[in-house]
């Protein structure tokens, strides 16, 4: 009798094992009631907060408004890397959030990139941006830019993509140069793009087992150019706020970008149409040849794909460019503005 009780109970077991696995736990508390003046935060029409942090002139005297899109293991922190020392010479008034699940921005648990191109829209009406600002995205942040341009683009006097991520799934890929592409890729990395695609519900269990290595990019053994590492000698910890970015659980934050970034895609971006049909904006990529995270030649095939993209390719410069040197970054700044300059 013991012995079929035991049989009986034996799976249950298994599966409550296997659930507790690869179920995420629920997001910790990053609560900011009673702070607001040290954390200025907005609440958006479903309740949830959005911290933001400024940069560059007031917003009285900008000449420009432009709003940044952090990366993948970034936050609202992370535009003060990308700045140059003369944008308050541009009268630009710079402002930086934390996407949902991120710093202490309250999560989103079904974001997507048209959740948060509604984000960036509510916190442009609520900080009186006027009707058109201006976005720009690094990596992941650059990939969500897409949904911008997609989803408001009435709302946006131009963009910049600094390093878009790249959605190997987009069915506008030839196959062959998305095959070459992604083989050159790590192996663990292959892995998560699959697991994104095929299975997302794993996500949590894939980057906390210990039986395969996780995302490159979580456990910091990502390919970098050597431009790239010398740049990331030079960013110290309080630079990058890897405490604060993640306070919330990596699910919420990292998690759950691979699996907005790399899975079934919501859209193509080569499916799209000009934003700025009239001329009344420009939409900036720009990408280093030597980046080793993502694939140039895929970056250029969806620049070929769309006349409209103003494509600028970095010879000497990998993925970490806007991080670098301050002409490059006022190069940037001065593409986007050109036509108001």
């Amino acid at each position: 009798m013991m012995k079929k009780v035991v049989l009986l109970a034996l799976p249950v077991v298994v599966l409550a094992l296997i659930y507790q696995a690869i179920i995420p736990p629920p997001p910790r508390s990053c609560s900011t009631a009673g702070v607001p003046s040290l954390t200025p935060r907005i609440k958006l029409r479903d309740g949830r907060h959005l911290v933001y942090k400024e940069y560059g002139v007031s917003k009285k005297i900008a000449k420009y408004n432009v709003m940044y899109v952090h990366s993948f293991g970034g936050s609202k922190f992370e535009a003060a890397l990308i700045t140059p020392k003369a944008i308050e010479e541009l009268g630009v008034y710079f402002v930086s959030f934390d996407r949902p699940g991120y710093g202490k921005s309250d999560p989103h648990p079904k974001k997507t990139f048209k959740s948060l191109a509604l984000d960036i829209e509510e916190l442009a009406d609520q900080l009186e941006l006027g009707n058109k600002f201006y976005v720009i995205g690094f990596a992941m942040g650059a990939h969500l830019v897409w949904g911008c341009l997609k989803y408001i683009p009435a709302r946006l006097a131009g963009a910049a993509l600094l390093a878009p991520a790249i959605n190997y799934w987009w069915p506008g890929f030839p196959a062959n140069l998305t095959k070459e592409a992604y083989d050159k890729q790590l192996i663990r990395d292959q892995w998560i793009y699959q697991v994104a695609y095929y299975a997302p519900w794993l996500m949590y269990w894939w980057n906390t087992q210990q039986y395969f290595p996780g995302f490159s990019v979580i456990t910091g053994e990502f390919k970098l150019s050597q431009k790239d590492l010398k740049i990331a000698h030079s960013l110290d910890e309080m630079q990058l706020q890897q405490a604060y970015v993640t306070q919330q659980g990596e699910f919420e934050s990292l998690h759950r970008d691979l699996i907005i970034g790399f899975g079934k895609p919501e859209f193509d971006p080569m499916d799209m149409k000009n934003p700025f049909s009239n001329n009344e904006g420009n939409v900036h990529l720009w990408h280093g040849v030597e980046d080793g995270i993502v694939s140039v030649k895929l970056q250029s095939f969806i620049a070929k794909k769309l006349p409209w993209i103003n494509y600028h390719e970095l010879q000497d410069a990998g993925h970490l460019f806007p991080c670098g040197d301050d002409s490059v970054k006022y190069d940037i700044w001065k593409a986007l503005l050109s036509e108001k300059i």
